[in-house]
């Protein structure tokens, strides 16, 4: 059942680039969704998209960034959305929240303007929506490893900071710790990390791995430590459940692996009312 992902290159390359974003993705989520910015990840998928099919219209009409991986473009306007968000948040600093949907609807209609200018969808447009097992590329795993270290040094290195940023973020400034540069780094982080996973997630599926694994942890762990474990798991158990699934049955590995994972919650949530009513 596993073995044709050991077999083919492209099945290798969809395999691993899954357990690597079935690490990171997770991780980082845990800090989104303490610091209540769950909807951020939704915001970035979109302004990816919009870079996405500006690279494809451009190699399409014009011929520009021929042969070139769309997945560059998509990076530069996630990472673009990041700054843009960050930079509204400080506008707007008694209402920090109106950043997110400001940047949300400015992805979704540039990506709307150069769908229509490039004709419609296409098969390469539908596979970064929804993912696919077939279009991962030796170069997407390279691009997925290199961001996977990229997060793990930055989680290893300010675990601390992130810590204590995510529950009190003026205690975190009155310790000395650089709030606004912390954030900044972590937001950068996450843009790349949504980037890195739409080839197997699909765009407008990758928020769901960044969170839906952190809410089935915390209904039954007893520490942020626990829920970064649990989260992992869960996340890595959807992925590869979900890859094996999608390439057996001809399904879209995004919308699979996001079952998985509503199924995931669902048993935890179960799981943590039980227990409550066995202690009772």
């Amino acid at each position: 059942m596993i073995s044709p992902f050991f077999e083919f290159e492209f099945l290798q390359n969809a395999f691993f680039s899954g357990l690597l974003i079935g690490l990171i993705a997770p991780l980082l989520g845990v800090y989104i969704v303490v610091r209540r910015l769950s909807l951020i990840a939704d915001a970035l998928s979109h302004v990816t998209l919009a870079g996405i099919a500006v690279s494809l219209f451009l190699e399409k009409k014009f011929g520009i960034l021929a042969g070139a991986n769309p997945i560059y473009m998509g990076m530069a306007f996630s990472v673009t959305g990041s700054l843009l968000i960050e930079r509204l948040r400080g506008l707007y600093k008694h209402y920090q929240e109106l950043a997110i949907p400001i940047i949300l609807s400015g992805g979704i209609g540039i990506g709307a303007i150069f769908i229509s200018l490039a004709d419609g969808f296409n098969k390469d447009l539908m596979n970064y929506l929804f993912g696919s097992v077939l279009a991962v590329t030796r170069s997407d795993l390279m691009i997925v490893i290199g961001i996977s270290i990229f997060v793990l040094l930055i989680i290893g290195l300010l675990y601390k900071e992130l810590f204590v940023l995510s529950f009190d973020e003026e205690h975190a400034s009155a310790s000395g710790i650089q709030a606004k540069w912390i954030h900044f780094i972590f937001i950068l982080t996450v843009a790349l990390v949504i980037a890195a996973s739409m080839r197997i997630v699909g765009i407008l599926l990758v928020s769901s791995l960044m969170t839906l694994p952190v809410a089935a942890s915390i209904r039954i762990a007893k520490g942020f430590k626990q829920a970064m474990f649990l989260s992992v798991i869960f996340g890595e158990l959807s992925v590869i459940i979900g890859l094996i699934l999608a390439y057996q049955i001809d399904l879209a590995p995004g919308g699979t692996i996001v079952v998985l994972n509503i199924i995931i919650l669902v048993l935890s949530i179960l799981a943590s009312k039980f227990k409550r009513g066995h202690v009772q």
